[in-house]
């Protein structure tokens, strides 16, 4: 059986944690952002959890099955 290859573009965007939790970055923040408030562009800043329903099918995207 052939070894399963990493998806390029989901190892772009998702990191594993320690814990074994994906985190990714908040959308809509890559433009348009001086019409944003200065709260709402701090917000976006940080990295948050992936969902536990996304989670199975990235992990295997992220080949760590």
């Amino acid at each position: 059986m052939p070894k399963m290859k990493t998806h390029q573009g989901a190892a772009g965007r998702f990191v594993a944690r320690k814990n074994g939790k994906l985190k990714r970055r908040r959308a809509g923040h890559n433009h348009f952002l001086e019409k944003k408030s200065t709260r709402q562009r701090r917000r976006l800043n940080k990295e948050i959890d992936v969902t536990s329903s996304d989670e199975k099918k990235l992990k295997r995207l992220l080949g760590e099955r």
